[in-house]
């Protein structure tokens, strides 16, 4: 069941539900009917192509054709057509064991053409700090990005029955506690 904005206020207010905004914006006007708004922060991450021809999951090279950028509130990133950036949110969420929570673009974002997550929409109970978004510009035209806009909303459901083995004590919990944003860790995974 996704919980109504009335269920995210009382979560908020009583820490069972923890969303950080390190900034002046307020939380609570971030709410909506049945989602909570998230902001994109100031750091973000793309692959520099210019000498990378291949990314091998089993080879750790393609982390050094990653490059990291950081901008303020008024300075434009140009997304150009097919390129693909991690960026992290703005906001910290600490999610509680009941609850897991969706990461998903605004509409009037989409309408643009702007993808902000290509597979990794789901967040599980328990994981801690920003969220890595994987932003896509689909569109045949370059658009601008700005820190600090709205750019997506969590949305929170209920779990039915209790997690034995939460996000933070999984062996492979490879992006927990992450303040920017995380290039593929891959190469942890046991083959």
């Amino acid at each position: 069941m996704i919980l109504s904005d009335s269920e995210i206020k009382k979560r908020l207010k009583s820490w069972n539900l923890v969303v950080e905004n390190p900034f002046w914006y307020n939380v609570a006007e971030q709410i909506w009917p049945a989602s909570l708004d998230f902001r994109l922060g100031k750091v973000f991450k793309y692959y520099r192509k210019n000498n990378l021809v291949l990314i091998d999951p089993k080879k750790p090279d393609y982390i050094n054709h990653i490059h990291q950028v950081e901008y303020d509130e008024n300075t434009a990133f140009i997304l150009h057509p097919w390129q693909f950036v991690l960026w992290a949110t703005m906001e910290k969420i600490k999610i509680p064991d009941d609850l897991v929570a969706r990461c998903e673009g605004r509409s009037s974002i989409w309408r643009l053409w702007i993808v902000i997550h290509s597979t990794a929409w789901f967040i599980d109970p328990w994981f801690e700090w920003t969220i890595t978004l994987e932003i896509t510009n689909i569109n045949n035209v370059p658009i601008a990005l700005y820190p600090w806009m709205r750019i997506g909303q969590f949305a929170f459901e209920t779990m039915q029955g209790k997690v034995e083995i939460p996000y933070n004590k999984r062996k492979w919990s490879k992006y927990m506690n992450q303040i920017l944003p995380e290039a593929s860790k891959i190469i942890e995974d046991e083959y």
